[in-house]
């Protein structure tokens, strides 16, 4: 049982000597100070020092006024002068440095406001004049002329002749038969007219349109869906070069340029006519759309 309590006070950390160390301690302190007794005393010493520090302050202080007139060497107070005075003329030449540079800016920006009204000025003298207004154009019209055979132009003065003998004709003459001949050939002249302006090809507008195929999952087939597309045949529809452009996730898209005719082919059949492989096709859209 002793055996078992000496092995626990040896586990735990007691301090069995403390009181020397206090004793150790006392005795230290009042070596240094003196007894507890003499308090008081050293009280009344502390005392008498601070009043003997007070006065010598107060002496140093009245030699320092009185001797600051007749030293030569400048003191704290013309020290902290001077460092003033460094600071106000250093603050002066800053003053007359940024004086100068207001200035300068000042002058370029009444330069640059004269040259402004100079282009003003002479933009407002090189206005062009205002365009007339818009006269109204007339269709284009073929005008129609009559054609005078020879023997048409032969025969007025063989009827004016007949006219200068006779005013009045009772049986008639062939001025009707060779008008009605005129006109046949005016109106043969028209006819071939018009067909060969109908023969002469005009302008067929076209555009070239850039078309987006997507499938429906990345396991569908894109080589399947290019030959689909291309298996649409309409007239006035020619298609381009294609690729495949990533989507995400591993699907990719067709695009695929064609070259349209406005009049014959448009983007609504397209799309019908493409999105009519649902097996393959998702959706179409236009990516780009441009006129030639």
């Amino acid at each position: 049982m002793e055996k078992m309590a000496v092995d626990y006070l040896m586990q735990e950390k007691i301090w069995f000597e403390k009181y020397k160390y206090d004793d150790a301690e006392r005795r230290y302190y009042e070596q240094m100070n003196g007894p507890v007794g003499s308090s008081s005393h050293q009280q009344e010493n502390g005392a008498s020092t601070i009043l003997r520090d007070i006065a010598r302050a107060r002496e140093n202080i009245q030699k320092s006024l009185a001797g600051s007139a007749n030293t030569n060497s400048p003191g704290p107070a013309a020290g902290d002068q001077n460092e003033l005075l460094s600071r106000i003329s250093h603050l002066e030449v800053e003053n007359q440095n940024l004086r100068s540079v207001v200035s300068d800016l000042q002058m370029a920006i009444f330069k640059l406001e004269s040259r402004l009204n100079a282009l003003e000025k002479s933009s407002t003298s090189h206005q062009p004049s205002p365009v007339p207004p818009t006269q109204k154009v007339e269709p284009f019209s073929v005008p129609s002329k009559k054609v005078e055979l020879p023997s048409a132009k032969k025969a007025e003065p063989a009827a004016a002749e007949e006219d200068d003998d006779d005013d009045i004709d009772l049986f008639g003459s062939d001025d009707e038969e060779e008008d009605q001949e005129a006109a046949k050939v005016r109106e043969e002249r028209l006819r071939q007219y018009a067909e060969k302006k109908a023969k002469k090809p005009g302008l067929i507008a076209k555009s070239s349109i850039l078309l987006d195929v997507k499938p429906w999952d990345d396991k569908t087939d894109m080589a399947k869906i290019d030959e689909c597309v291309r298996s649409i045949h309409m007239d006035g529809l020619v298609w381009g070069a294609s690729k495949l452009v990533p989507v995400g996730y591993g699907i990719k898209k067709l695009q695929i340029q064609c070259v349209v005719e406005d009049d014959k082919v448009g983007t609504d059949i397209l799309e019908e006519e493409i999105t009519k492989f649902e097996d393959y096709v998702q959706s179409v859209d236009i990516a780009a759309f441009n006129k030639i």
